[in-house]
């Protein structure tokens, strides 16, 4: 639209997306009366209101809504546009947000950022790590651009895609609980078990399989963090249901005793971006990455 200031635009994403003037001041290192203006501004050149206060809150209206879908195709086109003219100046092929899961961050990141690295050298790359539903709404949001979640997940204007089936496994110490070769949701209910805390996909995921066995599980302690989780299981302290993928460090196997759980338990990793994205090489060379975890899982 002619005369549409990109600036104001980005003032308005940044209220929706943290819900407050005062934080979109500070994210965009303005003033507040700076973000009201700016609203107000585009709201006059639109004819439209874009957002509701409530208290202290701020969301978009329905109007809102609808822009925040086209701000987010403007916000791609104009990097990829960037991207594009930056190759003439000095070979830059731009920035890449990605979103995950924390175990996912530390165990099946590091190899694919380095395959990643290796193909684009100057791409920056920034990883946020959080609950399926934060990450998955903060692409909806344009906050990240792509995303490796644990299912379920999904929304509005994104693509979903299933990569790999991680699975878990139950773990105890060598000297501590002591696990059956056959370990099923009726035993471990017997056993003081360690938990990943409630509220994230990981937890559900488990819970639906006590669930599914006829069991309801007290846990003996919830910690929202898999190394936390293997360091108080590794001094005695309890068995855990763990990914198997986490247990794959040097000293593990030698501390450690792990089973495979009775029916077999997995959680699938998929591949989330807003259907509208552009993707600029470094996104699309990010994306082809992450399809390529199946193949070296």
């Amino acid at each position: 639209m002619r005369g549409l200031n990109l600036d104001h635009v980005r003032a308005f994403t940044e209220v929706a997306r943290l819900g407050t003037f005062s934080a979109a001041a500070d994210q965009l290192n303005l003033t507040q009366p700076a973000i009201s203006q700016q609203i107000a501004q585009l709201e006059k050149r639109l004819g439209v209101a874009l957002v509701e206060r409530l208290g202290r809150r701020a969301t978009p209206t329905a109007a809102g809504l609808e822009l925040l879908d086209h701000a987010a195709r403007i916000d791609g086109a104009v990097t990829a546009a960037l991207e594009q003219l930056a190759h003439y100046k000095s070979g830059e092929v731009g920035r890449v947000r990605l979103g995950t899961g924390a175990t996912a961050a530390i165990f099946r990141l590091p190899q694919m950022l380095r395959r990643l690295r290796q193909r684009l050298p100057s791409l920056e790359i920034t990883i946020a790590t959080g609950n399926t539903s934060d990450v998955v709404k903060a692409v909806q949001d344009n906050a990240l651009d792509v995303a490796l979640v644990t299912l379920p997940a999904g929304g509005r204007n994104l693509d979903v895609t299933p990569v790999l089936d991680d699975e878990f496994v139950a773990v105890t110490s060598r000297d501590g609980v002591k696990l059956p070769a056959r370990v099923t949701p009726e035993v471990m209910a017997r056993l003081p078990v360690i938990m990943f805390e409630p509220g994230g996909q990981t937890r559900l995921v488990t819970d639906q399989w006590f669930f599914q066995g006829g069991v309801e599980l007290r846990p003996s302690m919830s910690l929202g963090s898999v190394e936390a989780i293997k360091r108080l299981v590794g001094v005695g302290l309890g068995c855990a249901i763990l990914p198997a993928v986490a247990l794959q460090e040097p000293g593990d196997r030698a501390r450690l005793v792990v089973r495979r759980l009775s029916p077999r338990l997995y959680r699938k990793l998929a591949i989330v971006v807003r259907r509208d994205k552009v993707l600029q090489r470094g996104l699309r060379e990010t994306v082809k990455a992450l399809h390529e975890l199946a193949e070296k899982s």
